[in-house]
């Protein structure tokens, strides 16, 4: 665990017993539910909360921080806990906000292709109410993540390229406020030059400028027609040239992912999908039936011009769900090569036009580290993850784990990129968002300042500011 100064604990005491007479058991300070509320799928050590709270409204959300700022105690937004940066543990203690109970849909609107849901309903459980309306949230971080935790971090993941990250398909925000206030960000249009962008500048704020309660998002057509395809490469220079030229070209394709040497033999381990191990690009392409077997074809065609063999083809929905099942579940297919291992989870991205040089790079640190750090990219925007293995028991190797971490990032930001495509920054990767935004990381600042002058909302991510009341940064 952290060392972390801890709020005073009258006011904790204070809290739970104030907050035992508005919401009751749904405030709790049981070790377990602590303890679940500060670890997560990180590498970083656990920072538990001082109470949980379950609010199931708005006016509870409400109730809660308002409290929080009388008493000067951290809040800490939680969704489901799939974070990888630190964003939501709790560093600084405090009341952790555990939206699991706010997990509703509210209002869908099929006619304007949108939806309104509250933040704790995840993209999966979505998916599944919106079946019947012809019409799905795209957004997938392989994860089932909160609706709100994607929010809050701008997440994005494998099909992004075709639809974008949180941040184009979220309309709108209803948010509390680090003094109590409830604003709705905007209204349903799907365009508006009314003023500042709110949504944009609460969406990948990772709870520090206020408590997301709902969100309004855009709906997409289900496809009438879906099919992947798997494909080995040589090399991985070979991969990423023909995933660039996929893209450079035109093609519409949905997903397109690459996985090293390293990951297909994990995969294999994991799933026993048999595959050559090899660097390969996952494809997946939506559309009619007719756009569909043409952008297969153009797809196979390029592929074939940078050495692709074996464009192997999953059409049917069993055999789609189980290679995806297996894409989305890289981490632990990763942990399978080195059974007792913890893994540094971390990503970056560079345009794409830098990728090959930024992955080959990469490979050749790696080899000359002798870390286990296999591969997996949403290269047709740039973004890459790398599982750095290590034994957690073992400071000398988490130390040149995160010296590998370092000059990662520090080649990816070279290269005009960032050092964080979709993970956000926590506390994991403050340093990193200095490096790469410089004085902008001031504004920021002050954007903090006038929207959380207390310093309560989810302090210790993001940036290092002014300690905040009970603790430092």
């Amino acid at each position: 665990m952290l060392t972390r100064p801890s709020p005073e604990g009258k006011a904790v005491d204070t809290a739970l017993a104030r907050l035992s007479e508005t919401i009751g058991p749904r405030i709790t300070r049981a070790a377990g539910i602590l303890a679940d509320h500060g670890r997560s799928e990180a590498y970083h050590p656990p920072c538990p909360p001082d109470l949980v709270a379950f609010p199931e409204t708005t006016k509870e959300v409400r109730g809660i921080v308002t409290l929080c700022r009388d008493l000067r105690l951290p809040v800490v937004p939680f969704g489901a806990g799939t974070s990888l940066e630190g964003n939501a543990a709790a560093p600084q203690g405090g009341i952790t906000i555990d939206m699991s109970r706010m997990n509703r849909l509210l209002a869908a609107s099929p006619e304007d292709m949108d939806v309104r849901v509250q933040p704790g309903i995840t993209r999966k459980q979505l998916n599944a109410q919106l079946r019947d309306t012809g019409l799905f949230f795209p957004i997938d971080p392989g994860a089932d993540a909160s609706i709100g935790g994607m929010a809050s971090t701008r997440a994005s993941g494998t099909m992004a390229v075709r639809y974008g990250t949180m941040k184009d398909n979220v309309l709108g925000l209803e948010a509390v406020l680090a003094d109590g206030r409830i604003i709705r960000t905007a209204r349903r249009a799907r365009k508006s030059s009314a003023g500042y962008d709110m949504t944009r500048l609460l969406v990948g704020a990772e709870g520090t400028l206020g408590v997301i309660t709902e969100v309004t998002l855009k709906l997409h057509p289900q496809p009438e027609a879906i099919s992947s395809a798997v494909c080995a490469f040589p090399d991985l220079k070979a991969a990423v040239d023909a995933a660039i030229a996929v893209i450079q070209s035109g093609v519409p394709v949905a997903r397109i992912e690459l996985l090293d040497a390293v990951m297909m033999r994990g995969m294999n381990l994991h799933a026993k999908l048999g595959l050559a191990e090899a660097p390969h690009l996952f494809f997946e392409f939506h559309g009619s039936k007719s756009s569909v077997a043409e952008q297969a074809e153009t797809a196979q065609a390029l592929a074939g011009e940078f050495g692709g063999q074996g464009f192997a083809w999953a059409t049917s929905p069993e055999e789609r769900s189980r290679l995806w099942h297996a894409r989305d579940n890289t981490l632990y297919a990763g942990l399978a090569l080195r059974p007792g291992a913890r893994a540094l989870v971390t990503d970056v991205c560079v345009p794409i036009s830098r990728l090959a040089e930024c992955l080959v790079a990469t490979a050749a640190d790696i080899a000359e580290s002798g870390l286990v750090a296999p591969v997996v990219g949403h290269v047709g925007d740039g973004n890459f993850h790398l599982l750095v293995l290590h034994d957690p028991d073992s400071a000398e190797e988490l130390a040149r784990v995160k010296a590998f971490n370092e000059r990662l990032v520090r080649r990816a930001i070279g290269l005009d990129g960032t050092c964080t495509g979709e993970h956000g920054v926590g506390f994991g990767k403050m340093d990193f968002l200095e490096l790469e935004l410089g004085a902008t990381v001031d504004a920021m600042r002050l954007v903090k300042q006038a929207l959380d002058p207390l310093g309560i909302m989810n302090p210790g991510k993001l940036f290092r500011s002014p300690p905040a009341p009970g603790g430092t940064p």
